[in-house]
C-alpha cells in the first residue's frame, strides 16, 4: 500500500503472497482541505478508491463529518511528486538535483511545502514548469524565502479534483447540522458549572 501519509506508512501491513490481481484493491488518492476562507490548503490524509470521483466523495466524507472546511480536494497519490526530506535544519531547496534546460509545453503545478516535522504539508502557491522536477527548481525561485522548508511537494494542477462552484454548498453548516461545529457544543461552560455544582 503506497502512501504519502506517514501515519498509513508506520502500519504494520504484512507483505502479500502474490501480485494483486487489477481490480483486486483500490488506488490511493491524497486528500487536500482548506479550513478557512484565506486559508491554504494543507494535507490532511488520504483515502482508497476505485476512481477520483469515489475518492472525492469519501475524501468528503471522511474528513469533513466533525469539523467545518469550506473546500477539499483529492489527486491521485502516483501524481503527487515528492522531494526528498532533509535532516537537521537542511533547506531541502538546497539539495534539489539540477534537472538542466526546461522542455516540452509548460503547465501549472501546486506548490506545497513541510515547514515544521511531525505537521502536514501547506500550499504555499502555483508554478508553470514543464514537469514536476522542474516546478521544484521554480519554486525554489519563487518561494524560498530563507525558512527551512524539510520538503516540498509539486502537483500538476490538472491531475487534481477540486471542489466546484455548484458544490460550494456541501461545507454550509445550516443551523439544524450545528453538530459539525465543535464551539457549539459549549464543553468548557458545562465543565465549568458541572464543577460549580459539585462543589
Amino acid at each position: 500500500m503506497k502512501s504519502l501519509d506517514p501515519r498509513v506508512e508506520r502500519l504494520p501491513i504484512p507483505s502479500p503472497v502474490g501480485a494483486p490481481l487489477p481490480l483486486d484493491q483500490f488506488g490511493t488518492f491524497e486528500v487536500f482541505v482548506q479550513p478557512k476562507d484565506g486559508k491554504p490548503f494543507q494535507h490532511e490524509g488520504a483515502v482508497h478508491a476505485p476512481n477520483l470521483e469515489m475518492a472525492f466523495v469519501l475524501a468528503k466524507e471522511t474528513f469533513t463529518r466533525r469539523f467545518t472546511c469550506v473546500s477539499l480536494y483529492v489527486v491521485e497519490t502516483d501524481n503527487v511528486f515528492v522531494s526528498a526530506v532533509t535532516e537537521g535544519n537542511q533547506n531541502v531547496y538546497d539539495t534539489l538535483p539540477d534537472v538542466g534546460s526546461y522542455n516540452g509545453k509548460e503547465e501549472s503545478f501546486e506548490i506545497y511545502h513541510l515547514l515544521k516535522r511531525g505537521k502536514q504539508p501547506v500550499h504555499v502557491g502555483t508554478v508553470q514548469a514543464s514537469d514536476a522536477a522542474h516546478a521544484m527548481i521554480r519554486a525554489r525561485e519563487r518561494f524560498n524565502s530563507g525558512a527551512v522548508v524539510f520538503n516540498v511537494w509539486a502537483v500538476r494542477t490538472g491531475d487534481i479534483r477540486f471542489t466546484s462552484p455548484e458544490e460550494n454548498g456541501f461545507w454550509t453548516t445550516l443551523p439544524e447540522k450545528k453538530f459539525r461545529d465543535a464551539g457549539d457544543y459549549k464543553g468548557g461552560d458545562k465543565l465549568k458549572e458541572f464543577l460549580e455544582r459539585t462543589k
